[in-house]
């Protein structure tokens, strides 16, 4: 059954046309894009402002500089191929390990160095990237998930997205990848939202395809039995990257490596809007929420934004006298 705008605004529920004109228009200047849009410069802004990323192998920029590819990969194990311009995890490739001469994919499929190399010549083209213009090929460290996340994606890595507002963070879910989504944390192809609580990370709701799930579908894993250990500075992260692009409205994926803790994946300028049903909660709520704090506070550090966010939300509830 089909619900009614009128509803869906009495739910607090953002729309598309809502958000592009009031959220991405009014406060994500357009020349700030490529900072977002183009995976290296986020990487190289990232690392500027001492913000945690995955460690960067090296940049594949021209066809030239694939003939030597077998030998730029000699000492990795594991890594993964992206392209700086691309959205919707598309043209990404990840390794796993080796076998010989051999390169193995989570699910066990291998390939060869030429495959490797086609696969590079592709993003070089442009065949991933946003308008389909000439990109860059990232070549990244292997990200090694938390054992706390093991059963929770399969031949991926769960990341966390948070959607930042004037520099609060306002909410977040868990992406999980499937075998329906390639491995990919794309919820459009099948990959999970777990949606979890701003005040401390808990999960409130799950779905895939927009349907309820409370088991992960491959796995088995309880996806409401989630911890997130260290979460008041995983959102400190995201905030930092706000604050460092200089977007006011934009989502942070972040991922949580096994040795190095949270890490900034990459940002959005134009996030999507699945959240608020993986969280069973509009954001429109959470942004007069924002938009009605004293001037003084947008003025505070990225920490103690952060701070005053978990206060004002709990459990996806607004908190009263929100100019306290």
């Amino acid at each position: 059954m089909a619900i009614s705008p009128r509803r869906l605004r009495a739910l607090g529920i953002v729309g598309m046309n809502d958000r592009n004109i009031n959220l991405i228009a009014e406060h994500n200047p357009r020349h700030l894009y490529p900072l977002v849009d183009n995976k290296l410069k986020t990487k190289l802004l990232a690392q500027e402002k001492g913000i945690a990323t995955p460690g960067l192998i090296g940049a594949l920029r021209t066809q030239h500089d694939l003939k030597d590819l077998g030998r730029f990969l000699e000492p990795h194990t594991g890594f993964a191929i992206k392209p700086a311009k691309g959205s919707g995890g598309k043209g990404i490739l990840v390794v796993t390990s080796r076998r010989e001469n051999l390169f193995l994919k989570a699910n066990g499929m291998e390939l060869a160095t030429d495959d490797i190399r086609r696969h590079a010549s592709n993003v070089l083209s442009g065949l991933f990237s946003l308008g389909g213009t000439p990109d860059v090929a990232i070549v990244e460290e292997l990200i090694r998930p938390d054992p706390l996340y093991e059963n929770l994606s399969v031949e991926g890595v769960p990341d966390i997205r948070v959607i930042v507002y004037r520099g609060f963070p306002v909410m977040t879910m868990m992406r999980l990848s499937t075998r329906a989504s390639d491995g990919k944390a794309n919820l459009h192809q099948g990959a999970i939202g777990l949606g979890l609580a701003l005040s401390n990370g808990r999960p409130v709701n799950a779905i895939q395809f927009d349907r309820n799930v409370y088991e992960h579908p491959d796995s088995g894993a309880d996806l409401m039995s989630v911890e997130i250990p260290r979460w008041v500075g995983l959102l400190e992260i995201a905030a930092h990257s706000a604050d460092a692009t200089g977007l006011g409205y934009i989502g942070a994926d972040i991922v949580v490596d096994r040795d190095r803790g949270p890490l900034l994946l990459e940002l959005n300028a134009r996030p999507g809007l699945a959240i608020q049903i993986a969280n069973q909660a509009g954001l429109a709520p959470r942004i007069r929420a924002v938009d009605q704090l004293a001037p003084k506070y947008f003025r505070e550090s990225a920490e103690d934004r952060v701070q005053r966010a978990v206060e004002m939300f709990s459990e996806g509830q607004l908190l009263l006298n929100l100019r306290s």
